[in-house]
């Protein structure tokens, strides 16, 4: 099947390629119950040395730039208890970690968790990190730019392959909160 956007050579309804994916992303693709059907996340396979975003979509597509959202995990301290949360922005833009963040988890002090967190956490790759398939109970964060887009490219779990999700489904994750200027500049 031809990929919605990017230039890659195939793409695969995610529930035929579970095996691509790490354990809790082929989880969720195999449990999902959004009102976007499982089969309407597609799995690209990509190459793990052009994961870089410059050089990604000079392999794969300029219009990726203005397509492609980061899954970052964050981490929210208040009265000595920690809250894990993920964000989803634009790659064009950064979560405002200090502002929005940290107004919308209530906490005191925000920053982006350690590499070993969100891969200890995730049972996802660094690099790779994707909104499908969090832990249970996590704040999803979602820009609302993301959700905005028809098909937007995200992380596979894995440094190798990526998911192409519409992004209303994004708004679908367990846990997910749509937020107005998540995304800056």
């Amino acid at each position: 099947m031809r990929a919605p956007i990017g230039d890659f050579d195939t793409a695969t309804p995610a529930p035929d390629c579970l095996d691509e994916l790490t354990a809790p992303v082929a989880d969720a693709v195999r449990d999902w119950q959004g009102a976007v059907p499982a089969d309407r996340i597609l799995y690209v396979d990509t190459e793990p040395g052009w994961a870089d975003t410059a050089v990604f979509v000079e392999h794969y597509g300029r219009d990726l730039l203005e397509r492609s959202a980061n899954c970052v995990v964050v981490e929210g301290k208040r009265a000595g208890r920690t809250t894990l949360a993920a964000c989803v922005v634009l790659s064009t833009t950064r979560a405002d970690v200090n502002g929005v963040v940290r107004r919308q988890l209530g906490a005191r002090k925000t920053s982006f968790a350690s590499m070993e967190t969100a891969t200890g956490e995730t049972g996802m790759e660094y690099g790779g990190i994707t909104p499908v398939g969090l832990p249970t109970g996590w704040p999803v964060l979602v820009d609302s730019a993301v959700v905005d887009l028809p098909y937007v490219l995200v992380g596979s779990g894995r440094r190798r392959g990526k998911l192409l999700v519409p992004g209303k489904a994004l708004a679908e994750l367990p846990g997910a909160v749509v937020l107005n200027g998540l995304g800056m500049a």
